[in-house]
């Protein structure tokens, strides 16, 4: 085959590739410059059924698309060269493994004869990404190989994807084609013509049927699990569960919902939605400790306190709904699973319980939290419990909230407020790490323009301080909002041996600021030492169409003493 012959197939196949891509219902692909993903970027620049979205750093990049296909419900394309740029993206492919994230890895190669030559550019890329991936390694592209064979391979890995794929495609040399003239996937042309009926379509080649896998109980079975003391734990649910419903259903089996920050009823007025800390308050708890049936709705429960009561109860029947199947108990309880989403779970023909109300003295216990809080924290001395707080209470319907990880997450869960309604929540808990967390929130907020803020710490921002670069091209509303304590200040928590070896190695002093880094790129910046000044400047930055950064400074201990003073009222209780 000619030189040039070969540019072009290339290019076929990376159109190919993309055009599935879209039937399939990716909406946005993310791209990072490279040479040897040439065909895949060159197709991508002619896709108009995709949003294109350019950063230089891939593993920004990779969080990025994490954001963008957690808010568009929808499976997202990376395209990267080959090399570390691949690996780059590591952390962001565990993070979507671990909370099924679909994302499409579309990685340049090296063809086969380049590996383990010297080659420049060149490592092992099959097999990158090892368990957290599935793999399809396309060959070069070849005249021989029939292109609905490559669109069979596309559609067979997509179709009902819930998981990271890697695509890797080798590609030979000559990459770029003399000219992009006309239409790349020309039904005239001889290699495409066993698809002119795909090209006149807009559907997937191969159309899958949807695979849901779905399990309910009898009412037999309902009536026999009601018919006693529960509770109703409601861990990590996206917003399409529509876990609104589990409120009516908590009313009308009369046991108490006990809600987790990312449950996204967390500040609903009729959850209990203190309970990690109604769980240090000695009436709660021993009421608690009477409830032998519990519901688990989702996972990953942020709570230390939670899953240990979870742990440690005898429990006659443990029920956990899971959208598919998945193991997420690391306490290993006997358990049912079923297989099914919050709203269809809850529309299931319930019964009232036969010890309904049990536990309405959680409601009291609730509100006496509710106004210790007010007190002690709305009214105290400013820190970063009191931002997460007015955050919580402002404007939650008009805008979508991403809580950082470390000490943001869990002040959240403590002490977020009751309100009247929630914002639309996300968080990184798979692998809980800090990093792309900035990146991941430019995502959600680029998908549909919707305001957005990001509640960050100071490290977690130093290690996405790349990020900024993508924040700086939204149009909508983003406030970056960075919780500056001068280091790890999670730290402080933790049972560290000394204060020595908790500074030396743990906290990580830096002593900076961020108004710089929002000056190189160009971004409004504030500097609040109050609440007053945070809440003018917060409610500025929502009307601002733009990314814009507001830095909290406190003490480094400002936040742990809270906490140990709170912990102790709420044990004296």
């Amino acid at each position: 085959m000619r030189t040039e012959n070969t540019a072009t197939l290339n290019l076929i196949w990376g159109a190919l590739i993309l055009e599935e891509l879209a039937r399939l219902g990716v909406q946005h692909v993310c791209m990072a410059p490279g040479s040897r993903s040439t065909p895949l970027t060159l197709a991508a620049a002619q896709q108009t059924k995709l949003q294109r979205h350019l950063h230089f750093d891939e593993r920004g990049l990779g969080f990025m698309a994490l954001g963008l296909a957690k808010a568009s419900r929808a499976p997202v394309a990376i395209i990267t060269t080959s090399g570390t740029a691949v690996a780059n993206l590591y952390p962001a492919i565990v993070e979507a493994w671990l909370t099924h994230v679909p994302l499409i890895v579309l990685s340049g190669d090296r063809p086969p004869e380049l590996l383990g030559c010297g080659a420049n550019q060149a490592i092992v890329q099959p097999g990158i990404f090892a368990n957290y991936a599935t793999q399809v390694n396309l060959p070069t592209p070849d005249a021989h190989i029939a292109p609905q064979a490559l669109l069979t391979t596309v559609d067979e890995a997509v179709a009902n994807q819930t998981r990271p794929v890697h695509i890797n495609c080798m590609y030979r040399e000559p990459l770029y084609p003399s000219e992009l003239s006309g239409v790349i996937l020309d039904a005239e042309s001889p290699y495409l013509k066993p698809l002119q009926t795909w090209l006149q379509l807009a559907r997937p080649y191969t159309q899958y049927g949807k695979s849901k896998q779905l399990s309910s109980p009898s009412d037999d079975a309902i009536m026999r699990f009601v018919h006693g003391k529960g509770v109703i734990v409601v861990g990590t649910l996206t917003p399409e569960q529509d876990p609104q419903q589990l409120i009516a259903l908590s009313q009308k089996i009369g046991w108490p919902l006990l809600t987790d920050a990312q449950s996204q009823l967390r500040q609903h007025p009729a959850a209990i939605g203190n309970i990690d800390q109604l769980l240090q308050h000695p009436k709660a708890r021993n009421l608690l400790q009477e409830a032998d049936r519990v519901l688990v709705f989702g996972g990953r429960l942020l709570s230390k306190r939670v899953i240990s009561y979870l742990a440690e109860q005898n429990w006659h029947s443990y029920w956990q709904v899971l959208p598919e199947q998945d193991r997420l108990d690391p306490s290993h309880n006997a358990k049912h699973i079923w297989h099914a989403n919050a709203e269809q779970f809850a529309a299931l023909n319930w019964y009232r319980s036969s010890s309904a109300n049990w536990a309405n003295t959680l409601i009291t216990y609730n509100d006496e939290l509710h106004n210790l809080f007010v007190r002690n924290i709305d009214q105290g001395e400013f820190g970063e419990a009191q931002v997460i707080r007015a955050i919580a209470n402002t404007r939650p319907l008009e805008q979508q909230l991403f809580i950082g990880n470390s000490l943001p997450v869990r002040l959240y869960d403590m002490y977020a407020p009751v309100s009247c309604c929630t914002a639309t929540t996300y968080t990184n808990r798979g692998a809980s790490g800090i990093d792309g967390l900035l990146a991941t929130a430019c995502g959600i907020a680029a998908h549909e323009g919707k305001p957005t803020s990001l509640i960050i710490g100071d490290l977690s921002q130093l290690h996405d301080l790349n990020s900024l670069a993508i924040a700086k091209g939204l149009s909508s509303p983003l406030v970056i909002v960075i919780l500056n304590n001068d280091g790890g200040n999670i730290f402080n928590l933790l049972p560290v041996p000394n204060e020595q070896v908790r500074s030396d190695y743990y906290r990580l002093s830096h002593g900076l600021e961020f108004g710089y880094a929002a000056a190189m790129f160009n971004l409004p910046y504030n500097q609040v030492d109050n609440l007053a000044d945070f809440q003018d400047s917060y409610n500025e930055a929502l009307d601002f169409q733009g990314a814009s950064i507001i830095e909290v400074n406190v003490s480094q201990n400002q936040a742990s003493d809270q906490i140990a003073a709170l912990n102790l009222w709420v044990k004296q209780s």
